[in-house]
Parts: C-alpha cells; structure tokens; sequence
C-alpha cells in the first residue's frame, strides 16, 4: 500500500511564505516524477510544478521565481517552497507521485492540504 502524506499549509499574510513536505511510504514503490498540483472549488486541478528523479523542474508561470519544487529521493520526500505569496494561490495543493512497483506504473495523490493567502 502507498500513502502520500501531505504537510505544511496553514494561513499566511500575502507576501509570506510556506513549505509544503510530502513523503510517500509503501514497499517496493520506486519513485520517478513528483508533483504538486492545485484546485480552488469549481476549477480544475492545476499542475504547479514538478521535479523528475534526476532533479529536472518544471513549473507553472503563475509561480516562476517565486515556487522552489525539490526533493529528498532517499526520503521518498517533496517539498514546495512557497515565497511571496499571493491571494490567488490560495488552494488546496496535493501531491503527486509517479512510479514503479516491481515493473507496474502506478500514480498516487496525497490527501490535500489548505494553503490560504489573506490579510
């Protein structure tokens, strides 16, 4: 069984900032790609950036240069640093991970959590 664990939201002030941590557990789970992705009600779910095994980001433009994706591959961990924060980042961030089990694919996400930008 693989379980995405989610952690690090909470409220902020714009112009503040958070970091996200997700770890993902589970036997024979060899993690490839981890990403995080977004969804305020009514909308889609946004990709916001992503990090591949060997280190290749990717993020949303909404969040260039002010989003860091990085991860800890003998931890199984992602992390999201979130600077400058604005009101329209306010979402639910979940975390998602891409990888083997054995010789299957297999993609997983996290449970969600709250990031909300006010003042």
């Amino acid at each position: 069984q693989v379980q995405l664990v989610e952690s690090g939201g909470g409220s902020v002030q714009p112009g503040g900032f958070l970091r996200l941590s997700c770890s993902a557990s589970g036997s024979f789970f060899s993690v490839k790609a981890m990403c995080w992705y977004r969804q305020t009600p009514g909308n889609q779910r946004e990709l916001v950036a992503t990090i591949s095994s060997a280190g290749s980001t990717n993020y949303a433009d909404s969040v260039k240069g002010r989003f860091t994706i990085s991860r800890d591959n003998a931890k199984n961990t992602v992390y999201l640093q979130m600077n400058s924060l604005k009101p329209e980042d306010t979402a639910v961030y979940y975390c998602y991970a891409r990888g083997l089990i054995v010789t299957e694919w297999r993609t997983y996400w996290g449970q969600g959590t709250q990031v909300t930008v006010s003042s």
